[in-house]
């Protein structure tokens, strides 16, 4: 939580605003400025200027109705949302894709990726081959937890309440997105909504009164800076601390606060008009999280692209349980369901590619998709389909990496790899090659043996790099 000294204390202009939920240990932002500057020039030089946004599919999307239709396939195992012809001559995309089909030159597919389980949890965001912490995490553990020149947190895990306080926070049934392994607390990513409301997370205590919404918390921030600026009260304050306020005064509000965006860019991501509340069965007991998804999750889109262009080295977005299709009384089955998620991934998907090129960052964010697993490849009685680790969907758009392609291929069925497998280690190493120069982690001082293992073990994507 950001709280300032109230203003009636004599001693506020000599005192700062502790950093809690920012993931900076209780350290006073001016002592991280201090620190970071005198950090070892080793674990700085391993950064490269580029940023990952993971879009975590919780719940195991369909690998065909998604990426590999298979329409030659006999009924019930073929898409049942049919296919649509992409930019890649012979290649196809579920029926529920055709944005993303338009842009398939600027995506690598890969076809035969394997997660390993069929089991709800939240590989491969945290689990062993991420030594049991948030991939951020790991990342942060290695630059900072804050970006030293926006003080942006360098880790942020954005949920449906980080968009709109009345839709659900963070849901941790299935795994822990802010475990951190033996990374300790600090590294554990920003998570505004994830148990609360954004403008719970970034309170400012200005007063005795508390701010009780985001707008009102923006407007005192505004003011404090404006009133700072027109008393002359930073004269005198040592060149760290004056970086500092102005940091938390500008950069951390603003990446947060969409009403920064151009009306126009905010209305092309939105994905809320798509599928709307009274179009989606409430016979499901996830219906409440079909909405959060498609009210939240162009926006969550925009507000990492925000985050990234503050600073912010890894976002994961997701919009909770919501792709796992069984067609049981918690879930429509898979032509329903992707009815609800396609779509909406659809828009916000291609709605952010397209925007990354238009701001000439494409080459510097890499976006992941995917989630804990598949999909079967046959169609059950009911409509749905059940668990699968033998095969899953994964989609990356970016970073610089080799795009307008599928890599590997599944069998007829798709229900394992073809060719040889894919592994979450390969996505872990592609990540981090995008991220550092993984040949110098090693050379980083006090990074458990796990950690740098995770870092540095693994082989990227083959053909990616």
């Amino acid at each position: 939580m950001l709280s300032f000294i109230d203003s009636s204390n004599r001693s506020s202009r000599r005192s700062f605003l502790q950093v809690g939920s920012l993931g900076l240990a209780g350290l006073t932002l001016d002592q991280l400025f201090r620190s970071q500057v005198a950090a070892d020039s080793v674990q700085a030089s391993t950064m490269k200027d580029k940023s990952v946004v993971f879009l975590f599919m919780h719940g195991g999307p369909s690998q065909i109705e998604t990426f590999d239709p298979k329409m030659t396939a006999p009924s019930g195992i073929r898409s049942a949302t049919g296919e649509v012809a992409t930019k890649i001559p012979g290649v196809t995309f579920g029926g529920t894709f055709p944005k993303l089909a338009s842009l398939a030159d600027k995506l690598s597919i890969v076809r035969s990726f394997k997660t390993g389980t069929s089991a709800h949890d939240i590989k491969p965001l945290v689990g062993k081959d991420s030594a049991n912490a948030n991939i951020g995490s790991l990342y942060s553990k290695i630059t900072g937890a804050s970006n030293p020149a926006t003080g942006v947190p360098n880790n942020v895990a954005l949920f449906p309440q980080s968009i709109d306080k009345e839709r659900q926070p963070g849901n941790f049934q299935f795994g822990n997105f802010a475990a951190t392994g033996n990374l300790g607390s600090s590294f554990a990513p920003f998570m505004p909504g994830a148990g609360g409301s954004l403008q719970e997370d970034m309170k400012l205590k200005l007063g005795p009164t508390q701010l009780d919404d985001r707008r009102t918390l923006l407007q005192q921030l505004d003011r404090l800076n404006r009133n700072l600026d027109n008393s002359g009260s930073m004269q005198g304050v040592d060149k760290f601390r004056d970086q500092a306020f102005r940091t938390i005064l500008g950069g951390v509000a603003d990446a947060f606060d969409l009403s920064k965006e151009d009306a126009g860019t905010i209305a092309r991501y939105d994905t809320a008009p798509l599928v709307t509340p009274d179009q989606i069965s409430k016979k499901w007991n996830n219906y409440n999280n079909y909405v959060d998804n498609a009210k939240t999750l162009g926006k969550l889109m925009l507000m990492a692209r925000r985050l990234c262009e503050a600073g912010c080295g890894f976002v994961t977005v997701t919009t909770n349980f919501v792709w796992d299709m069984h067609s049981d009384k918690n879930n429509a089955g898979v032509e329903e369901g992707m009815g609800y998620m396609g779509r909406p991934f659809d828009h916000a998907v291609s709605t952010f590619i397209e925007d990354l090129e238009a701001r000439g960052l494409s080459d510097k964010i890499l976006l992941v998709c995917c989630g804990e697993m598949g999909r079967t490849p046959k169609i059950d009685n009911k409509g749905g389909r059940g668990h699968w680790g033998n095969l899953s969907p994964l989609m990356l758009s970016g970073g610089g990496l080799n795009m307008g392609q599928v890599i590997g291929q599944s069998t007829r069925d798709a229900g394992e790899p073809a060719s040889e497998p894919i592994t979450n280690r390969h996505l872990i190493s592609t990540i981090m090659h995008t991220l550092l120069d993984v040949g110098r982690v090693r050379l980083v001082q006090g990074l458990p043996l796990d950690a740098q293992r995770a870092i540095t073990d693994g082989e990227p994507i083959p053909g990616l790099m």
